[in-house]
């Protein structure tokens, strides 16, 4: 079983993702800070992955600092940003660290979790370390935008297996995926068989597991209420229009840290 997240996802992670609308995300994400913000300049990416949210808003003129646990995926984020400079665009921070227990010193205007970082905070505790983390970077009154799986949704709807395909240069990728829940824990376990195949046809194969909770409205709202961030709107994602109902899987939310400076 491979590491999540490690060398050999990161290596293929962008020609998988290739067709996700980053720009149109961060057009969302752009909307939803001026819907709610006063201003917004500085941005924290937490779970930035290989920065695909980060360019584009850094582009546009936000100062962005992302987070990583993983560093196979901020090589990759690292190795854009070499062409990103070489082309004389504004260039993320990354830093690596684990999102739980992060702590830089500093706060900022907004603090992003996107593509389901939150999502992968399985453990009761986990969950609650990352939103602290994510309000001790808060300025008061700042906010908190993230993505998650959908608990209605995911209940109604129900799961398939999938099969993911993409070129890299020559190479072939295919992503076989398998997924069951645990209900009881509103956890879903997805299993992950994946083949990079050359440009002389010599495959490598291997396989991950990725456990990833599924949150329901009400939840959400208390879980950030304990962190001092109170949950201002939840909308379909990745569109920001309609209702987090069951037809929505994946869903946006933003939230408002307290007016007070958090210790």
């Amino acid at each position: 079983m491979s590491e999540v997240f490690g060398e050999n996802y990161a290596g293929i992670y962008d020609a998988l993702y290739g067709a996700k609308d980053y720009a149109g995300e961060a057009d969302l994400i752009e909307k939803l800070l001026k819907r709610h913000g006063t201003g917004t300049r500085r941005v924290l990416d937490l779970g930035c992955g290989t920065g695909n949210h980060a360019f584009p808003l850094a582009k546009r003129g936000y100062t962005l600092v992302g987070v990583d646990r993983s560093s196979a995926m901020l090589d990759q984020a690292r190795t854009k940003a070499v062409v990103e400079t070489a082309q004389g665009a504004p260039i993320p921070e990354f830093i690596h660290g684990d999102l739980c227990r992060i702590d830089l010193g500093e706060r900022f205007d907004a603090v992003l979790m996107m593509f389901t970082v939150l999502g992968y905070q399985c453990e009761d505790a986990d969950l609650a370390a990352s939103l602290q983390a994510v309000r001790r970077h808060l300025e008061p009154g700042g906010l908190f935008i993230f993505d998650v799986w959908n608990g209605p949704a995911v209940l109604a709807q129900g799961l398939e297996d999938r099969v993911a395909r993409a070129m890299q240069g020559s190479a072939k990728i295919t992503r076989k995926t398998r997924a069951w829940l645990e209900a009881g824990k509103n956890i879903c376990h997805v299993r992950f068989d994946i083949e990079r195949q050359d440009g002389q046809g010599e495959p490598f194969t291997w396989q991950e597991d990725h456990i990833v909770r599924y949150f329901f409205p009400d939840e959400l709202a208390r879980l950030l209420k304990n962190a001092d961030l109170r949950l201002l709107d939840l909308e379909r994602f990745p569109d920001g229009e309609g209702p987090a109902d069951e037809g929505a899987w994946n869903v946006i939310g933003i939230a408002r840290a307290g007016m007070e400076a958090a210790a």
